[in-house]
């Protein structure tokens, strides 16, 4: 179940009392610009319809409200706070979806100062999918690689919601060996559900062009810093994934296998994913737990579809420190890291509750 509001920014958020806010956002029609809603978030969207509502009578009746309007935020704030602190892996993987979260796009116009995009393989053609290119950022120069899921209906279908094709894995490979070749460190923001499944892909070598980059980046002669920012599903991941820092945005999720496919394959059918969600830790809180990320790059409350400015300069502060870091080190001393990073990813956990490091 889904609903729209029209919401409230982030100061309404950190519960600033006795004034209006909303988005910024107006439509052509000069209306607010209204907001999916996910079905947990139905009992602070009923909030927030009530505060729009008392300000709306405040303004007609010319009477004031202020201290309802300000309980009435104090309580929007808790119940947004204690929601989103206590999410269920299926209600983190709903968040990474939202239809209005910041897609690379996004990130490209509010945190580079400049991007000029590189396009195709020189093999086959040009994937949308994935968007290459250089960029000035976060104090750096540098090679910005990303998923693209497309906003509207038709960006999303030329860009095949963000599935990439193997010729978009072979252009991101051709980037980050021109990035190599000068110097540039590789930035890589992962939102992806997986690689593209039909059939045109696997003729053309979607297994063979995913292998080859994780081959490739575990060699490569520069720094490279990934971040899952939404979905971050299997090998379409994996793809571009291969980090000498990998970090989750904090409602992302990562996993092998999307909730659904794993219910599919476990219960013929979608109705457990939320269970499958659960057994697949495949949330920002229990990755790092387990030593599959390094990093968790916090969201504004609510989420990165609230407040996309706060998400997207977290992101950069984010991007700003690991790079400088990473440009100290010499390259030698860069890939033998990169390599046992990789080597020694991850724990298992035993029958009997006990956790264990993975042996390399």
């Amino acid at each position: 179940m889904t609903q729209t509001l029209s919401s409230l920014d982030s100061s309404t958020a950190a519960g600033s009392a006795g004034a209006t806010h909303t988005n910024g956002q107006v439509a052509a029609n000069g209306k607010p610009v209204l907001r999916h809603v996910l079905g947990f978030e139905t009992p602070i969207a009923k909030l927030e319809q009530q505060i729009v509502e008392l300000e709306a009578m405040q303004a007609s009746k010319q009477t004031d409200y202020s201290k309802e309007i300000r309980q009435l935020r104090e309580n929007y704030t808790s119940l947004l706070r204690k929601t989103y602190e206590n999410l269920s892996p299926w209600e983190t993987v709903q968040v990474a979806r939202h239809p209005q979260r910041p897609l690379f796009k996004d990130y490209v116009e509010i945190v580079c100062r400049e991007f000029r995009e590189l396009h195709g393989d020189r093999r086959y053609g040009d994937d949308p999918a994935i968007m290459c290119g250089l960029a000035r950022m976060a104090g750096h120069k540098v090679m910005l690689i990303g998923h693209h899921k497309g906003r509207d209906t038709k960006e999303k279908v030329r860009c095949s919601f963000g599935l990439a094709h193997p010729e978009g894995y072979r252009k991101a490979l051709r980037c980050m060996k021109l990035a190599e070749k000068f110097g540039l460190p590789v930035v890589c923001l992962i939102d992806t559900a997986g690689a593209y499944p039909g059939i045109g892909a696997e003729e053309r070598g979607q297994a063979e062009s995913i292998a080859k980059n994780l081959m490739e980046m575990s060699r490569l002669k520069t720094p490279i810093v990934a971040v899952i920012t939404g979905e971050g599903g299997s090998g379409g991941a994996l793809g571009i994934g291969v980090a000498d820092r990998v970090a989750m945005m904090e409602h992302a999720w990562y996993s092998v296998i999307s909730p659904e496919g794993c219910s599919g394959i476990l219960w013929k059918g979608n109705e457990n994913a939320p269970d499958a969600a659960a057994a697949l830790k495949l949330t920002s809180r229990d990755l790092k737990q387990l030593g599959v990320i390094d990093t968790v790059v916090q969201e504004p409350l609510g989420g990165a579809h609230r407040d996309p400015h706060t998400a997207a300069r977290n992101l950069e502060q984010f991007l700003a420190k690991t790079l400088r870091e990473l440009r100290k080190l010499k390259t030698e001393k860069l890939l033998d890291q990169r390599y046992e990073k990789f080597r020694n990813l991850g724990q298992f956990v035993e029958t009997g509750g006990r956790s264990a490091k993975a042996a390399g």
